[in-house]
């Protein structure tokens, strides 16, 4: 691959087989997803308070890092899984093809970080640690990194194909205004191929295999992690785009494909569908012409949230949260930030200039509830009239269940919360039924056995299990509801 790049993406090099390299102009085949990638790629890449003397910044590039096989290994075997977070020196995506057309084509874009080592010298060229202008302007020794692409696309045929994804070693200059000094930039060589397979399974159906790998050797294979960083892959990530074919899901495949999906192996990244969700449920299986393999688990048809006005480099947390302890950092971690990373002096240029109306729009927003059927939607006045959460009663296998019932547990094995796992087979008893605001109902409980029992009852601390998690014991309806007693509020002041 050649040095330089535009809009991120990788100029023409002769693929190792002959392939024809595509290139698009713009970039718009991978539009939909390029807000998700871009995520990916940087997430991660420096972490509030985006301070080089921050801990947090010490310790970079922990997703989809992919380092020297020698290297590897000499820390003992790799062992393989979903997961990204683990250092390893390939990356393999299986998935499946559904190919609508013989003349169908498969895009493939392959991208990552490469770390570029920036040292400021002084007027003497000598590297130092920190520098200041006669402006005032902050300079400091930092990693930096180079986003950097391949793209090529293969016809959707069986057959085997292979590509290389390197990056060529490369330095630069800049010097400071009136000779204050200067800024040396350095990269170094990063040697990875990707090798993509094609299998046929099925008349209309393909497996599809990308694996990149890193083909490069340390010079030290005993090295530490920061010093081999400066020759490894990071935030690697693979899009796809097919044209006259469909990715089909692999997490909601359908009825017929359960079986040639669970076949896919995935390691160290997942595939996940493209595009905006649809707006109806598939009715058997899900499937997009998009898809992203990640280093980071995420679920089919990822969106970054529309409200969002910028990367934060941190999308496990929330932007509002982020952006109010940036407004208040001090003048001097501020000048310290832009000091360290240009992507940092963004956030604050972005922060800083933040219009009301856009800062309120990160509060929250409601996108998915609906009303239940026949009843006031939760926001409206009156929502909770009619309800009695003491004397309310639900169905379960025949029998009317509500506070005072004696029931027992039977949390599901798939999706139940892990600690109600624990509690399996015990007995319990009702302590009230609850409406949630979505239309589903929940029982509060209290566990029969739990020598704090009595004491959750009162201060209103209860296990919660749906209809269908519970067994009624008795084989009667719920006892007089007159007997029975709200769930209490907790202490009075007095109390207390």
């Amino acid at each position: 691959m050649a040095e330089e790049l535009v809009d991120g993406r990788a100029p023409r090099t002769a693929p190792a087989d002959g392939s024809r390299l595509l290139l698009e102009p713009s970039g718009h085949v991978f539009g939909p997803l390029s807000a998700v990638a871009d995520a990916v790629l940087y997430e991660g890449y420096l972490l509030y308070p985006y301070r080089r003397s921050s801990p947090k910044n010490r310790a970079r590039w922990q997703f989809g890092v992919l380092f020297p096989k020698d290297w590897v290994e000499a820390g003992g075997p790799v062992r393989p899984g979903v997961s990204g977070s683990a250092d390893s020196w390939y990356q393999q995506t299986e998935c499946l093809v559904r190919v609508d057309r013989p003349d169908a084509v498969l895009r493939v874009r392959v991208r990552y970080l490469q770390m570029q080592h920036k040292e400021v010298h002084d007027a003497a060229r000598r590297p130092v640690e920190s520098l200041t202008c006669a402006d005032g302007t902050v300079h400091l020794t930092f990693e930096e990194a180079v986003p950097r692409a391949a793209d090529f696309t293969v016809p959707l045929t069986e057959g085997e194909h292979g590509f290389p994804v390197g990056s060529p070693a490369g330095t630069e200059t800049e010097r400071l205004p009136d000779g204050a000094g200067r800024i040396v930039r350095r990269r170094e060589e990063i040697a990875a191929s990707t090798a993509l397979v094609l299998e046929r399974l099925g008349e209309d159906l393909l497996r599809l295999r990308v694996r990149t790998a890193h083909e490069g050797h340390p010079a030290d294979p005993r090295a530490p992690r920061d010093q081999v960083l400066r020759q490894a892959l990071i935030a690697t990530h693979t899009l796809l785009a097919a044209e006259g074919a469909e990715f089909v899901s692999l997490i909601d495949p359908g009825t017929d494909r359960q079986d040639a999906a669970r076949s896919c192996r995935n390691d160290f990244t997942f595939p996940v569908l493209g595009d905006a969700p649809p707006a109806e449920p598939p009715a058997d299986g899900s499937v997009s012409a998009l898809l992203l393999s990640s280093p980071i688990i995420l679920p089919d048809h990822p969106q970054v949230a529309p409200e969002s006005p910028g990367d934060l480099h941190d999308a496990g947390e929330i932007d509002e949260i982020l952006t109010l302890r940036t407004m208040l950092l001090t003048d001097e971690e501020k000048r310290e930030a832009r000091a360290t990373d240009p992507r940092a002096a963004e956030i604050l240029d972005r922060v800083d200039t933040m219009p009301p109306e856009v800062l309120g729009r990160l509060h929250g927003a409601i996108r998915s509830l609906k009303p239940a059927a026949g009843r006031t939607a939760w926001w409206q006045e009156g929502a909770d009239e009619g309800l009695s959460p003491a004397t309310d009663t639900v169905p379960v296998g025949g029998v009317r269940v509500g506070g005072g019932s004696a029931v027992r547990l039977r949390p599901r094995g798939r999706g139940a919360d892990a600690q109600d796992m624990f509690l399996a087979g015990r007995t319990a008893t009702v302590a009230a039924v609850f409406h949630d605001v979505d239309g589903s109902t929940h029982l509060a409980v209290t566990v029969d056995d739990d020598p704090a029992a009595e004491l959750h009852g009162w201060y209103g601390r209860f296990h919660y299990f749906r209809p269908d998690e519970v067994e009624p014991l008795g084989g009667t309806d719920v006892p007089d509801p007159a007997a029975a007693h709200l769930p209490s509020t907790g202490p009075t002041p007095s109390e207390a």
